[in-house]
Parts: C-alpha cells; sequence; structure tokens
C-alpha cells in the first residue's frame, strides 16, 4: 500500500471512487431526485483538477496493487471557531471493500506527519465512520447542518488534536 499526492491521472478514478463511496454512504434510505442530483454534481473530474490546482488543499491517494482503494482531501486554510482547532480534513473516502484495513488511519497518520496534528472535519450523524473517528482521537465539538430542499442534515464537528492525544 503506497500513499502518494494526486496526479492529473488520478482525477478519474477519484471521481468514480468518490461517487461509489458518496452514494454507499449517504443514500441509505434510497436513491431519489435530491439525493441524486447533489452526488452527481458535486465529484466530477473537473472537480479534481480545481483541486489539484487550489494552493491551499492537499490531495493524498492511497495505492495498491496498480488500484486506488481510498484518499484524503486537506484544506490547510479551513478553520472552525478559531485556530484552535487547525486546518480541515474535507474528505476521508475508503472504498467498502478496504474499510477496516487501516487505509483511512495511514491516510490520516500520513497528513499529521506531513501537515501537522490539529485538524478538524465533520461527519453526518447517520455514517458509520463516526466511530472509526472516535476510535482514532477525535472529539465532538459542535454541530453543522447541511441544508437541502428537503430540510437540514445533521452533521457532528470532530476535532483532533495529536498533541493531547486527540482529547
Amino acid at each position: 500500500m503506497m500513499i502518494r499526492e494526486a496526479m492529473q491521472e488520478d482525477c478519474i478514478n477519484l471521481t468514480a471512487l468518490s461517487l461509489q463511496v458518496w452514494f454507499e454512504t449517504y443514500a441509505v434510505d434510497g436513491i431519489n431526485t435530491e439525493v441524486s442530483t447533489y452526488g452527481l454534481s458535486l465529484f466530477s473530474q473537473d472537480y479534481f483538477e480545481q483541486v489539484l490546482a487550489d494552493p491551499d488543499c492537499r490531495l493524498l491517494v492511497c495505492v495498491e496493487d496498480g488500484y486506488l482503494r481510498g484518499y484524503i482531501l486537506v484544506n490547510l486554510e479551513s478553520r472552525f471557531e478559531g485556530e484552535e482547532n487547525g486546518f480541515e480534513i474535507e474528505k476521508l473516502y475508503v472504498q467498502g471493500p478496504f474499510r477496516g484495513r487501516g487505509t483511512g488511519r495511514r491516510l490520516l497518520d500520513e497528513v499529521k506527519s506531513l501537515y501537522g496534528t490539529r485538524f478538524w472535519l465533520y461527519t453526518w450523524v447517520r455514517n458509520s465512520s463516526l466511530d472509526f473517528y472516535r476510535h482514532y482521537g477525535f472529539r465532538d465539538i459542535g454541530q453543522y447542518d447541511l441544508m437541502f430542499e428537503s430540510g437540514a442534515v445533521e452533521n457532528r464537528v470532530l476535532a483532533y488534536d495529536g498533541e493531547k492525544g486527540g482529547q
């Protein structure tokens, strides 16, 4: 398993993996127009090309045997309620069959070694990854609601501070 910076040629695979993970995670009640429109408008090859060109963002991929297994997207300038929570992990996506094999942990560890030990993220309250984040050492620091036509979707904001052991 190798973790490296994403490249232009990864963009199509990042798009496919993102759509797969997003629908598996967020379409748990089924597919409807709102879910489909949001997911399909969020991820595209152009989106990932823009991310790679953004000087505030870093995108690391986990590749094994020539296959993309997961990725982590960092926004070094995004903050939640001030500097004390560090930068944002915008996305940590691991393809379903490779969850529970250390991929997410290795991606987070690489981010810590490259960019620092204080960061935050938000995730849906029904996301199965909540247990993973808590086990890794994230703590709950607030709520962030995403607004859809059908109403607000509650997300929890989680912060990690490696200097305090995640506490």
